[in-house]
Order: structure tokens, then sequence, then C-alpha cells
């Protein structure tokens, strides 16, 4: 056996797909081995390998091993001469496994190689050549110094910036989506690490290469895309720890003297410092838009109120100041408020929710006011031509973030762009097809032919009043989209494969399939406004049965049960209402998930048999709303 491939999957089904094909399309001629070993995936990654490539070697993990435990597990039964650690959201070139193998063979102090490494929109991953987490590299690169000398030998260490992206260099650190080595190799230095969960891995192996007398190396004659973080979310705080951590654990067993303390003192402080302006810079985006709405709408009813008492009641004092400082505040927080709950305030923006919100807000104080005593009824008028005024300023300053082009705030379909296809004639025929079935409507549709591509890219031409490019693969050959998407990578177009296996556009961050739409489509309970009623819901209700618990607590079914599931229900841990099923374990349409509940939608009837359980759950799903939960609740209130 040439070469055994080991690629460790965790719920990132069709970048995996795409991979395995490329994958394979370079290994033409190549007596390989494929492992992949997932990580107790629930996307239905396992369904897919069955069916379309049952000539991988999967191996099924019951849980999160993490990655270093995975790749062992597939490493220990490797049996190829060659070695190839693979991430499964990479695309290969043809020529890559080739080109590696090659210089490898050639090269006999080589110990590991890796590859040139660009990203979903062509632009070159500073990651595809590092420098070994010495304290003071990485100092220079958590204090921002980095960024301020990119070039320099000692303060750009960290990304080897004094050595040029297109030049085949010796490195430190070979970067664990793509590391290629000799099995004699792995032999010596053995395998991975297994104290590192994720991150850092990469690192004291390619540092153990180096310790064993190899050099490591930098190739970028050949490339690979890798689309970067799709099995990860790098902003969140459990990426932060894990990330500095494993460079932590790197200092302490290699290092030693005061720099390895001063170094994990570092590491420490980065941590928390990271996860503040994380916490902050997540709180601030947020509330910019409620604090924004906020302020807009008390002025707007401030200024309803200047105009009304001058030229309504001819003076401008008319009104006294508790009306002018605390109700027209009070009435513009009700309105946010009102929007928060009927989604205004989600990702992507839909103007029904910002209109209905405010609409809704309005009507509840204009009910609010009617119930007021006569003398608190200072103006109707206001509260509407405020309430009027507020939805216009809501939608114009929508309007200008789309025009400045803030992500989440277009007030136009994103699906109604001006597209450029690539592909063979069958190919894009299939595309429209897929466009038509997952909702895309271009603006506007050009069409080109992989040898006019060719031709494109050997002149330099750019397309012109194109927004977004999908490359039909495999008629449009993966070198030929690399090419494209790193000649094009300044000119911010949307870069998409569309493979010719299923009804899907792929791109970073970006998996639009026919799954999504059927979910989206079907199931109310997934949109984010309705997981969050659903969340204050249940915190609202149990808080309020704690409160209450001397009413009800001696009429307990289960008195054990009472206030325990009252605290869990209110922290967040569970949910009042949930399925009457367990999807947990299938892929096949699973229903959006639900936290584990105290009732089940079966609580509101008892008697159905278990053949129509899963069509009551679907039923719960698709047409979700607070008054079923409530109902739920009442009816099974003395058996918490």
């Amino acid at each position: 056996m040439t070469l055994s491939i080991v690629i460790v999957n965790y719920n990132v089904k069709h970048y995996l797909r795409q991979c395995l094909f490329s994958l394979y399309a370079a290994a033409e001629g190549i007596d390989c081995e494929v492992f992949v070993v997932d990580n107790n995936s629930s996307d239905g990654s396992l369904e897919m390998l069955h069916d379309a490539f049952p000539q991988v070697k999967v191996i099924a993990n019951s849980d999160n091993k993490g990655f270093a435990y995975a790749n062992n597990q597939a490493l220990r039964i490797a049996t190829g001469d060659y070695i190839l650690l693979l991430n499964p959201d990479t695309i290969l070139q043809q020529d890559t496994l080739n080109t590696c193998i090659n210089f490898i063979s050639n090269t006999p102090r080589c110990g590991g190689i890796s590859v040139k490494m660009i990203n979903g929109d062509g632009v070159y991953l500073k990651e595809s050549k590092r420098g070994f987490p010495s304290p003071r590299t990485s100092f220079y690169k958590i204090s921002g110094l980095i960024n301020l000398l990119p070039h320099h030998p000692k303060v750009a260490a960290y990304y080897m910036g004094h050595l040029s992206d297109n030049a085949t260099s010796i490195v430190d650190v070979l970067p664990g989506a793509f590391i290629m080595l000799r099995r004699n190799v792995l032999e010596e230095v053995g395998l991975l690490d297994e104290e590192y969960f994720m991150y850092g891995e990469d690192i004291d192996f390619s540092w153990r290469i180096h310790l064993a007398g190899y050099d490591n190396y930098y190739l970028p004659t050949t490339r690979i895309l890798h689309y970067k973080g799709e099995s990860t979310r790098k902003g969140s705080m459990n990426y932060v720890y894990t990330f500095y951590n494993a460079m932590s654990i790197f200092v302490q067993r290699y290092f030693s003297g005061s720099g390895a303390k001063a170094y994990n003192l570092l590491m420490q402080i980065a941590i928390w410092l990271r996860a503040v302006m994380a916490m902050c810079k997540r709180f601030a985006l947020r509330v910019a838009m409620p604090l924004f709405d906020f302020l807009s709408f008390s002025l707007i009813f401030w200024l309803t109120k200047e105009v009304w008492s001058t030229y309504w009641a001819a003076n401008v004092n008319y009104y006294p100041d508790i009306y002018t400082y605390i109700l027209l505040p009070l009435y513009a927080l009700l309105l946010v408020f009102a929007t928060w709950i009927n989604g205004g305030y989600d990702k992507p923006l839909k103007i029904k929710r910002i209109i209905g919100g405010i609409v809704i807000g309005g009507i509840a104080l204009l009910v609010f006011y009617s119930l007021l005593d006569e003398s608190m009824r200072y103006s109707r008028a206001i509260l509407l031509f405020g309430t009027i005024l507020s939805v216009s300023v809501a939608l114009l300053s929508r309007f200008v973030l789309g025009l400045l082009g803030v992500e989440g705030y277009q007030m136009w379909d994103k699906r109604q762009r001006d597209y450029l296809i690539i592909g063979d004639k069958e190919s894009r025929q299939q595309l429209k097809t897929t466009f038509d079935r997952i909702g895309i409507r271009p603006h506007t549709l050009q069409e080109i032919s992989p040898k006019e591509l060719s031709e494109m890219l050997a002149h330099s031409i750019t397309p012109n009043h194109v927004e977004e490019i999908v490359f039909c693969t495999p008629s449009v050959t993966y070198k030929l989209f690399l090419d494209a998407i790193e000649l094009w990578k300044t000119h911010h177009f949307d870069f998409r494969t569309a493979p010719s296996y299923d009804d899907v556009l792929i791109g970073g961050n970006y998996v639009h399939s026919i799954e999504n739409v059927y979910s989206d489509n079907t199931f109310t309970i997934a949109e984010t406004h309705n997981q969050r009623n659903k969340r204050l819901f249940d915190f609202l209700t149990s808080f309020s049965l704690l409160l209450l618990s001397p009413l009800f607590f001696f009429f307990q079914r289960y008195k054990q049960r009472y206030f325990t599931d009252c605290w869990h229900v209110m922290i967040g841990r569970k949910s009042w209402v949930g399925y009457s099923l367990d999807y947990s374990h299938l892929s096949e349409h699973p229903l959006p998930h639900i936290k584990q509940s105290i009732f089940k939608t079966s609580d509101i009837m008892p008697h159905v048999k278990t053949p129509d359980l899963k069509r009551l759950d679907i039923e719960y799903a698709r047409q979700y709303g607070l008054t079923t939960d409530l109902a739920i609740l009442v009816k099974n209130i003395m058996r918490i």
C-alpha cells in the first residue's frame, strides 16, 4: 500500500463528501486506503459514507473522542508507506498527492510536508507555515505586534512571515489540516499526543519530528483549499480556551525555567482577556440596534410631543415633565421589547417582523392607555403618530445599513443576486434546476464553459456585473476552481461550488441545500424568535411556579420533583415541553433540536398510540406556538 489517508469528521457531511471526491480524483493511479473516523456526527455523515463511498474504511465513535485520539485510531491500523492526515473541509488539486509523494521520496531529510493553503475566498492562509510557539513568539502574536511587522524574522516568527509564501522552505510547524509523512518517521516519533483534545497536537507532532533529526517542509508548488473553521466556531469561548490551553501544554512540556512560567501566566491572562473581549463584542453586537431604536424612538416621541403641544395645545409646556422624561421613554422601550419578541432583531432581517413588532407594541400601548385614569391619558395622538414614525425610522435605518453592506441588514433577498455559473452545458442545466429546488431566483444569470474560464484566466480577465460565482464540479476541475478564486480574490465575489452529485451549494461557512430549505420552511420551531420565545416562556413560568410554590407544592403528585424541575427549566437545562419520541439517533429528516423536557407533546393527548406520536411531534414543530406549551403545562401543572 502506497498511501494511507486519515480524515476525522464531525458534522460536516457536505464538506466531507466534496473532500472525498477531490481526494479520489487526486489519488488516481495511487494505491491508497482512506479512513474516515467519525466523532459521533448527527448530520447523516455515516449514511452518506455508506451510500456514496463504500470503499472508505469507517471508524464510528459513540462520542467525540477529540482530534488526536480519532487520528490515532486509524493510524494504528494504517498500512501505507506514506501517511496523510487531512481535514474534511478541504479540496485537493489533482496533482497534490503525487507532488507531495515525489518530493518526500526525493528529499531524504524530509520528515513531514504540508502545502500552500487558501480559504474559500481565495486568500492565502498564514497557517500554511508556522513557527514553534516559544514564549517570545507567542507574546508577539498575542500582543498583536505581529500585525505591525508581518515580515520581521523574530516578531513575525509565529507565521514565519520572513519566508516567501511561494518558495519551498523548511518550517517549524505542519498544519493539522494537511500533514504527509513517511511511515518510518511516524514509527520513530510516535502517534499524536492525545492530551491535546483539539489544536496543539500538530505543533507537538511537528516538534517531535524536528527532535528526531528531520526537517519539516512547506511546499507551495501545489495547493489545497481549506475552508477553515467548519468543524469549530473560532469566536467561541470554547475555542479560545482550547487553543491557548494547547499552547500552554506544549510550552510546559518542552520549555523550562522562568520563561515557561511567565508564558503560562501570559496564557491564562490571554484566555481571560479574550473571553472578556468576546463577551463584550457579542453583547455590543446584540444591543447596538435595539439601543439605537430606543434612542431614535424616544426622540421621535419627544419631537411629536413638541410639535403637538406647539400647534395643537398652543403651549410648548402643555405636558408635564413626567410624561416627557418617564412615559415617552417607556413607550419607546415597549416598542423595542415588542420588536425583539417578534424577531425584529434576528438575522437575516425580515421587514414583516420589524413592522409587526412595532405595531404590536403600539397596539399594546393603546390598550394600556385606554385602561388608565382619564387624568393620566395625556395624548392618544402622540402615541399613534409616534408609533407610525418609529416604523418609518426603523425601516430607514435598516435600509441605510443594507446600502452600506452591513451583514444581515439587506432589505432585499440575497438569493436574487447577479450570478455567474461555470460548467459544461449539462452541469449548468442541472445547477439551474438546483436553484429552483432550493429557492434561488437570480437577478441576472451569466453562463460560461470551463474552456471559456481557462481563456479568461490565461488573459487575467475578471467577470463584470457579478456578485456570486458558482463552479459546477467536477466539470470544472478543482485546479481551475482554485486558480479562479486566487485570481479574483480581491474583487469580493462570493465563491460557491455546486457538486454534480447533490442539490447543494458549498462555500466558506455556507451550505445551502434542499435539507436547509425543508427545515427552514417546514419547522417554525427552528426560527430564532420562536426559540427565544420558548426560552422566555420557560423562564417566566418556572420562575412564577417557584414564587407560587406555597400554593402549588402541596397539591403536586410528585412533590420530590417540583423544585428540581422548576429550577432546571429556569436555568435552561430543560424545557417544559418537548417531543414524545427521541430523535437524537436519527439522521433522516430529523426534527429541530429541543432540550430534554418535563412534559411531552403527547401529554395533551395521553391516549395517542405510538405510531401517531411522530406525526404529533412533526405538527408541533411545524406549527409551534406558545399556546401549545401553555396548554400542556396547564393540563399537567399538578404533576410537575
